[in-house]
């Protein structure tokens, strides 16, 4: 089976809240526990997210979406059984290429401060926690929703950044 990320078909978003409730439960090790709601896949379907996906049928997915003229990643989820065969990386990787081309200075994202396949994992993967100061407004609402939703007490949280190439191939600045 292909591993290539693709854009997601219509017949694959059924399954993709199944993969984030199995990727979600990685988090019950360390204490995190999510509340109750809709999964972030299920509101970004609604909101006109590019959706990816890996396999066919999915065993893995990234939503992005536009956010203060960057792409906004709102989540990288991968099968709990699959984690560690680099079909996130393969994921993410599509997602900055992406951004790229469509001529985005980088990506933000959300993400828990701590936890191994979270700010760490992206860490390596090119981003840096960006400074309050440097926050777009979109960003300061999304930290903010969090807040209120109460994600915020599971776990410290940072939002991230990755800077990508501009025309002529140099680092665009940052937020």
């Amino acid at each position: 089976m292909s591993m290539e990320p693709r854009p997601a078909r219509e017949t694959d978003l059924a399954v993709l809240p199944e993969i984030e409730r199995s990727g979600d439960a990685m988090f019950a090790d360390l204490g995190i526990v999510f509340p109750p709601g809709p999964m972030v896949i299920e509101t970004m379907i609604g909101k006109g997210a590019d959706i990816l996906v890996a396999g066919d049928p999915p065993v893995g997915f990234a939503a992005v979406r536009e956010l203060d003229g960057a792409a906004h990643l709102e989540q990288i989820s991968v099968r709990s059984d699959l984690v560690g065969n680099g079909i996130g990386g393969r994921l993410l990787k599509v997602v900055l290429a992406r951004a790229a081309e469509e001529g985005a200075p980088g990506v933000s994202l959300l993400t828990f401060r701590d936890v191994p396949w979270n700010g760490p994992w992206y860490a390596r993967h090119g981003f840096a926690v960006l400074p309050e100061e440097r926050w777009t407004p979109g960003l300061r609402a999304h930290w903010y929703a969090e807040v209120g939703a109460r994600l915020h007490e599971l776990g410290p949280r940072v939002v991230m950044w990755a800077p990508l190439p501009g025309p002529g191939g140099t680092e665009q600045s940052t937020m």
